[in-house]
């Protein structure tokens, strides 16, 4: 990755920083080529601190990393997205984002989690359950949707929501699987609503 740090005049870069599984923005910062060498290197995000005059490495104090899941620049190799995993608050005053935003799980996790059932397919590795539902067969995965289905509306008939939810989130998981071994994804289950909403 050829990044082009004299652009500024400075030697920095803008370095966006996106959580991994909700994509929501958490902070924008410096990087200087030591600093991007240094978060390839470590996995945990580094930044040049304009008013340290040093490196900094997010959390380094406070415990509150951001773990490095991939690294994308832009077209004029001049700034860079970072998708991380933040381990706890990102912003200095205790909230979730610099922008003060609530980074709570939303739609976007089951694109994330769609990502984890394809590798599963992939690797198949033992012991895993998704492995198991791989191995049976779509017969066996689609049967597993409807009994799914059956028990989400047994639990939307009382009063329990917590099973409710639960259930909810059976169905909604064996449906990921069983679209992954039609070879479909959860997007494509989007473009269809989208059309119709249109």
């Amino acid at each position: 990755m050829q990044l082009d740090f004299s652009k500024l005049g400075n030697g920095l870069i803008p370095a966006i920083v996106q959580d991994a599984q909700t994509n929501v923005v958490l902070m924008l910062g410096f990087m200087n080529e030591e600093a991007f060498n240094k978060t390839q290197k470590e996995g945990k995000v580094t930044f040049y601190s304009r008013t340290k005059d040093r490196l900094w490495t997010k959390g380094e104090e406070s415990g509150n990393f951001l773990n490095v899941v991939s690294i994308t620049p832009d077209c004029d190799n001049d700034t860079v997205l970072i998708k991380a995993n933040p381990v706890g608050p990102v912003c200095h005053t205790g909230t979730d984002t610099c922008f003060a935003e609530v980074n709570k799980g939303n739609i976007d996790f089951l694109v994330h989690l769609q990502d984890l059932i394809d590798k599963r397919l992939q690797d198949m590795p033992e012991g895993s359950y998704t492995t198991s539902l791989f191995e049976k067969g779509i017969n066996k995965i689609a049967q597993k949707v409807g009994e799914e289905a059956v028990e989400t509306v047994i639990e939307a008939k009382d009063n329990n929501d917590d099973l409710f939810l639960n259930e909810v989130a059976d169905l909604t998981y064996h449906t990921l699987v069983l679209l992954t071994a039609k070879n479909y994804r959860i997007e494509d289950v989007v473009k269809v609503l989208q059309e119709r909403h249109k």
